[in-house]
């Protein structure tokens, strides 16, 4: 029996479970483009806003996964690429590993739209034939319900240029704006 002064434990860690999910990590390195096995940025960098910056991934291509202002895995996860772009992609860790999983060639949408996404998608499964079983892998080992491409794709697009627009990075030393990575940010 739990007694009133004792404190309800924390949450688990998603990141935590991907770690421990050995198939859900390997997706998410490829083709999802998440390592969390590094977590140094190339250059200083900070919000604009003042708030916290928190790195906890990297991409194969040298970007940059943050957290955003105070608290856990709930906070607004920022990505910066090598190029000088940026753009906020969701709202808590739960919704980028949404995203990766449904859509992880979401640096190559410009339209956002599902029919897009398919059209890459072709592309990837000529090359790699056990996506989409991989993909479902990793979703069930870390308890996550996988919503369509056009959800996925809308949100990602409402993150980048409605509530992004709080979320600008800064090369410090200059005092210069990332790039938005998604045009209307």
């Amino acid at each position: 029996m739990t007694s009133p002064s004792a404190s309800p434990a924390a949450p688990p860690s998603l990141i935590d479970a991907v770690r421990a999910h050995e198939d859900a990590a390997d997706f998410l390195r490829w083709p999802g483009e998440l390592d969390l096995d590094h977590y140094e940025h190339g250059e200083p960098v900070h919000l604009a806003s003042g708030a916290r910056l928190e790195v906890f991934a990297k991409d194969g291509a040298g970007g940059t996964y943050f957290f955003c202002g105070e608290g856990g895995e709930e906070r607004p996860v920022l990505y910066a690429d090598s190029e000088g772009g940026a753009a906020l992609l969701a709202v808590g860790l739960p919704e980028l590993l949404r995203l990766l999983l449904v859509v992880p060639w979401w640096r190559d949408c410009r339209e956002f739209t599902a029919e897009e996404s398919r059209e890459i998608a072709a592309e990837h499964l000529e090359d790699e034939p056990d996506l989409d079983a991989g993909r479902a892998a990793a979703a069930a080992a870390l308890g996550i319900e996988l919503p369509t491409e056009a959800e996925v794709l809308t949100r990602l697009r409402e993150r980048a240029t409605v509530t992004g627009r709080d979320h600008r990075l800064i090369f410090t030393p200059e005092g210069t704006e990332y790039r938005p990575l998604i045009a209307g940010a």
